[in-house]
């Protein structure tokens, strides 16, 4: 857990975080444009999405060691790539690199190793894993303008590599490896069961408010330092805002069974995806003072660590575990796909709706709508499971 929670830190803080913060300085040294920028970030997180259904299939064969220490190394190769583009090409290309790294260090890999490996304690495990490495920005994000501020971007980005390959490659390679036996993808829920639940209203509002939830989070996220230096802050100011947004996430994550205890799954996904919504309006309105910049950053980042395990508890509090496998792989196609498009979605709405400012209230009001279709995903009492 403690080799995973370190790994994490780094491979998100490198290959996700750093880009927010290094996104406006590359504007304005390249003069490739934000809404280009981010469209090479969103790519790779497509590819990272596609490569995702492999590398799960592989893990389950071959276990987390060579597939995550691989990851790195190709994450090292993409971020150098990334540092010395001076074309538009040779810069998708390295966030395409970046995105099938990405598909075999963050999150899913490390979730699939810690539940075959934790038993009995894998909850504990994986609730840990995710509050640690919620302070990936917190940690990144300053660091990055720090360097930024003294070295400029590219350079920024050839020491983040190092620090990627330094840590994440020796960790991967002699703490993962713990005995894998290897078994065949296989899914024995009824499939004819499942496909029933598919097709009812409360899964489709779920899916339709779980997408519409990712693009509002993470098109904030991505381009909040933008927002926030277009109000008028500066970039260490924004970055700073951004970290302590990375704060807020660990914090909402430590409430999260509070609201499991009392509230229904469908009440407490409305509650969340609501305060996502006021978050986003707050800071749109008041993000040219820094001190508030830092609450609404502060409460939007609650409200993203709750999202995150809403998305992962979504499905077992309203159909149980029994077909877990395939509802879950439904639910999260377009989950991820929003994920993915949403920093270049962000981007290209301020610019097509004249500003971050603008943007950013109309990703607020989508977020209300979202929260008000989470009320209708109640299932039947009979069928609706409580962890």
């Amino acid at each position: 857990m403690w080799v995973l929670s370190i790994t994490q830190i780094t491979s998100w803080g490198v290959l996700y975080y750093a880009f927010a913060v290094l996104l406006q300085p590359m504007a304005d040294d390249t003069h490739w444009s934000p809404v280009f920028l981010t469209a090479g970030f969103s790519t790779g997180l497509v590819v990272s999405g596609l490569c995702g259904i492999v590398v799960g299939r592989r893990l389950d064969a071959r276990g987390p060691r060579t597939i995550m220490t691989g990851g790195s190394v190709v994450g090292v190769v993409a971020v150098v790539l990334v540092a010395t583009s001076s074309s538009r090409p040779m810069f998708m290309v390295a966030w395409v690199l970046a995105g099938v790294a990405m598909s075999a260090v963050l999150y899913p890999p490390a979730f699939a190793a810690l539940t075959r490996w934790g038993g009995r304690r894998r909850l504990g495990a994986l609730t840990a894993l995710t509050l640690v490495a919620g302070f990936a920005s917190t940690v990144f994000a300053p660091l990055a303008a720090w360097l930024e501020s003294s070295m400029g971007w590219r350079s920024t980005y050839l020491v983040l590599a190092v620090v990627l390959a330094v840590v994440t490659i020796p960790l991967h390679w002699w703490g993962l490896n713990q005995p894998w036996q290897g078994v065949a993808h296989r899914d024995a829920a009824d499939v004819g069961t499942a496909r029933s639940i598919t097709r009812t209203a409360p899964f489709f509002v779920l899916a339709v408010a779980m997408t519409i939830g990712a693009f509002v989070v993470y098109g904030t996220i991505i381009n909040l330092v933008p927002m926030l230096v277009e109000q008028g802050l500066t970039t260490r100011q924004a970055a700073i805002a951004l970290a302590v947004g990375g704060a807020g996430q660990v914090a909402g994550r430590l409430g999260y069974s509070r609201l499991d205890r009392w509230w229904s799954p469908a009440v407490r996904a409305a509650i969340i995806l609501g305060l996502a919504a006021a978050s986003t309006v707050f800071l749109a309105v008041s993000a040219s003072t820094f001190l508030l910049a830092l609450c609404g950053t502060a409460i939007a980042g609650v409200a993203r660590g709750l999202l995150t395990l809403i998305q992962a508890t979504a499905v077992t509090d309203r159909w149980g575990i029994e077909h877990f496998g395939r509802l879950s792989g439904l639910l999260g196609a377009p989950v991820m796909l929003s994920t993915a498009l949403a920093p270049f979605g962000g981007a290209l709405l301020a610019a097509v709706s004249g500003g971050f400012q603008n943007a950013f209230l109309l990703l607020a009001a989508t977020c209300a709508a979202a929260a008000v279709l989470a009320l209708r995903t109640r299932v039947a009492p009979a069928q609706e499971v409580r962890n």
